[in-house]
């Protein structure tokens, strides 16, 4: 029994590192045009607020504390702060407000 979980867990391990080392090894980009380098290089930024924005606005019980954090993370990323300031930035704001105005 414990043998099996063992080659399961190597297997699940290289079903998941296969697929990741793949594009790597097959895709030389040095080569792509430059467009194509700048839009797969926002593609992170695009899937991570498709990911985030459902989340956003069903946050709490009121849709409007979801979308004042997004709009105060909004606002930092305009002036150019760096993610993990415009993700502590947007906790600290609604940590604020809710202990003030509730």
């Amino acid at each position: 029994m414990e043998m099996n979980l063992f080659w399961m867990i190597i297997g699940m391990g290289l079903v998941t590192f296969v697929p990741r080392l793949l594009p790597l090894v097959a895709m030389n980009t040095e080569h792509w045009p430059a467009w194509s380098k700048r839009m797969l290089s926002r593609v992170p930024f695009a899937i991570l607020g498709a990911l985030i924005f459902p989340g956003i606005l069903y946050a709490g019980e009121q849709m409007i504390w979801g979308i004042a954090g997004a709009v105060f993370a909004a606002f930092l990323a305009w002036f150019r702060a760096p993610l993990i300031a415009v993700v502590a930035g947007a906790i600290l704001f609604l940590t604020v407000l809710d202990q003030f105005l509730l």
